[in-house]
C-alpha cells in the first residue's frame, strides 16, 4: 500500500506542458487573425487607389473634350474673321480704285480746263467735288485700314489660344497614355499570373505550348480529326483552364475591360464536307465549341470572344505533316475588349 501511494504521488508531481501547448496555440491564432488583417487593410487601400485613378481618368477625358470643343469653336472664329477681312480687302482695293478714278478725273478736269474753252467757274466746281470725293475715300481707306489692323490682331488672339489649347490637349493626351498604359500593365501582370497558373495545372500535357502572348492547344487534344465536337480529354483539359481562368477573374479588378479571346486554326489542307464547305467553317466550329464549354463551366458569356481564322495564320508555313500538326490549333489570349 505505501508503495502504491509512493508511485501516484511521483506521477502527479511529474512535469504538465498542456499551458505551454495553449500558449504557442494562442501566439499562432493572433500571428494569423494579425496577417489576415493586414492582407484586408492591402486590398483595402489597393482599390481606392485604383478607384482614384479612374475617377482621374474620367476627368481628363471630359477636359478633353472640353478643349476640343473649344478648340473647334475657335477655328470657326478665325474662319469667320479670315471671311471678313477678304471682304474689307476687296472693298479696300475697290475704294483705292475708286480714289484713282478720282483723282484721274480732278487731273483730267484741270487738263481740260487748260486747253478746252469751258468756263473757269465749272472747272472750279468739277474739281471741287472731285477732291471731296477723293477726301472722303481717304477716309473710308483709312477707316478700313483700322478695321483690317483690330480683325488681324483678334485673329493673332485667337490663333494664340488654339496653340495654347493644343498643348493643353496635348499634356491631357499624355496623361491619358500614360493612364491607358498603367491599364495595359495591369492586364498584363493578370494574364502572366494566368499563363502561371495554366502551366501548373497543364504542365504534364504535350501539346500544350505559349506562343508570345497566347496559350496554344494543338487541335488532336481537344478535337478528333475533322471535327468540331470536343472529345474526352479536351474537356478534362478545358475544365483545369476553366478553374484557373475564375481564380484569376476574381482577382482582376471590374474596371478593366477583359476578355479571353478563343481563336479557331486549321492547317492549309483543305477540307469538303457537307458540315465544313471549308476551313473557315472548321476553325470557327472548333472557337465557338471551347466558348461554349467555358460558359458552361461558368464562365461569364460577356468575357468571352471566338473566332476563326481557317488556314490563313500558320505558324509554321513549310507544307510538312509536322508543320501541319502545329497549325491545327486553339490559341487563347487575356486581352481587353
Amino acid at each position: 500500500m505505501r508503495s502504491g501511494r509512493s508511485s501516484l504521488r511521483s506521477r502527479q508531481a511529474g512535469p504538465d506542458h498542456w499551458p505551454g501547448f495553449v500558449d504557442a496555440l494562442s501566439s499562432l491564432l493572433l500571428v494569423i487573425i494579425f496577417l489576415l488583417a493586414v492582407f484586408m487593410l492591402a486590398q483595402f487601400f489597393l482599390g481606392q487607389a485604383i478607384t482614384g485613378r479612374d475617377e482621374a481618368l474620367r476627368r481628363l477625358n471630359a477636359q478633353i473634350a472640353e478643349l476640343g470643343d473649344l478648340l473647334a469653336l475657335e477655328k470657326r472664329s478665325n474662319v469667320n474673321l479670315r471671311e471678313n477681312l477678304n471682304q474689307l480687302q476687296a472693298t479696300l482695293s475697290q475704294t483705292t480704285k475708286e480714289l484713282a478714278d478720282a483723282k484721274a478725273r480732278a487731273s483730267d478736269a484741270e487738263n481740260r480746263l487748260g486747253t478746252a474753252g469751258i468756263s473757269l467757274e465749272d472747272e472750279r466746281k468739277i474739281s471741287s467735288a472731285a477732291q471731296n470725293q477723293a477726301l472722303l475715300l481717304n477716309k473710308q481707306v483709312a477707316a478700313l485700314r483700322q478695321q483690317m489692323a483690330a480683325i488681324q490682331a483678334a485673329l493673332d488672339a485667337s490663333e494664340a489660344r488654339d496653340t495654347e489649347s493644343q498643348a493643353v490637349i496635348a499634356d491631357l493626351g499624355k496623361r491619358l497614355n500614360a493612364a491607358l498604359a498603367q491599364k495595359v500593365q495591369e492586364l498584363a501582370r493578370y494574364r502572366s499570373e494566368f499563363f502561371g497558373r495554366l502551366r501548373e495545372v497543364l504542365s504534364n500535357r504535350s501539346g500544350v505550348e505559349v506562343v508570345g502572348d497566347r496559350f496554344v492547344f494543338q487541335s488532336e487534344i481537344l478535337f478528333d480529326s475533322g471535327s468540331a465536337d470536343l472529345n474526352a480529354s479536351g474537356r478534362q483539359e478545358l475544365r483545369k483552364l476553366a478553374a484557373a481562368l475564375l481564380q484569376i477573374a476574381a482577382q482582376i479588378p471590374p474596371e478593366i475591360n477583359w476578355v479571353l479571346r478563343v481563336d479557331g486554326h486549321t492547317d492549309a489542307q483543305p477540307i469538303h464536307t457537307e458540315q465544313f464547305p471549308s476551313n473557315w467553317e472548321l476553325s470557327a466550329a472548333r472557337a465557338i465549341s471551347v466558348v461554349n464549354f467555358l460558359q458552361a463551366q461558368h464562365v461569364p458569356g460577356d468575357r468571352l470572344v471566338a473566332a476563326g481564322f481557317g488556314e490563313y495564320q500558320p505558324l509554321d508555313p513549310r507544307r510538312t505533316p509536322e508543320a501541319f500538326r502545329r497549325n491545327r490549333r486553339i490559341e487563347l489570349k487575356l486581352t481587353e475588349k
